[in-house]
């Protein structure tokens, strides 16, 4: 069942869905809907509301983290999200398997650190990562991680605010997780999803 965002999101909603309808290539779609996402964070009306969104919790490494789910499209799968850390919270370094996934930071502070993988993947259990990036985002930044893009995010000393637009739902699906202290990888399933209303 869809999850209806009102009002606040509606013309955000009608254009990644004219962009589903009108753009075939996958790429060039996700940086249309990146760059329409800034706009959307720009919303005083949305940023309001976010001051009452409830932190999610980042789970651990047999415990799912916590998605809110604002929006999923009954016609083209796609979701929008939200995602609130306390501070000083970090994710598990993570990929979100095939989906493309827009991360925008509507309010704090936050690090982003990106990953390769070095190994063939062909030892189970095993993987070699190498950390390629560590960057700050600020209030208006937009992550665009396309399919398999290993990465972190850390809020700072602030509580952090993220609006995520994903392909598709997370949660039914299992995505690899890394650990470069132990060359460690499993699969776990994505955030748990918690219906939330935008207003």
């Amino acid at each position: 069942m869809a999850i209806q965002a009102e009002r606040v999101a509606t013309s955000f909603i009608a254009a990644v869905r004219g962009l589903y309808a009108e753009v075939p290539d996958e790429a060039e779609r996700w940086e249309r809907i990146a760059a329409l996402l800034r706009d959307l964070l720009a919303e005083p009306r949305l940023q309001a509301q976010s001051a009452e969104w409830p932190d999610c919790s980042q789970g651990g490494r047999d415990q799912r983290a916590e998605n809110l789910l604002f929006y999923e499209d009954p016609d083209y799968g796609f979701v929008i999200n939200g995602l609130i850390k306390a501070p000083h919270k970090r994710t598990a370094i993570h990929d979100h398997a095939q989906l493309w996934t827009a991360y925008g930071v509507l309010d704090g502070r936050e690090t982003i650190e990106r990953y390769e993988r070095l190994d063939d993947g062909s030892r189970p259990g095993y993987a070699e990562v190498r950390q390629t990036a560590s960057f700050g985002v600020e209030p208006g930044a937009v992550d665009l991680v396309p399919p398999w893009q290993i990465h972190a995010e850390e809020s700072g000393g602030e509580r952090t605010v993220a609006v995520i637009v994903r392909s598709g739902k997370p949660g039914d699906f299992l995505q690899n997780r890394f650990d470069p202290a132990t060359n460690a990888t499993w699969q776990g399933y994505g955030p748990v999803q918690i219906p939330y209303a935008l207003r």
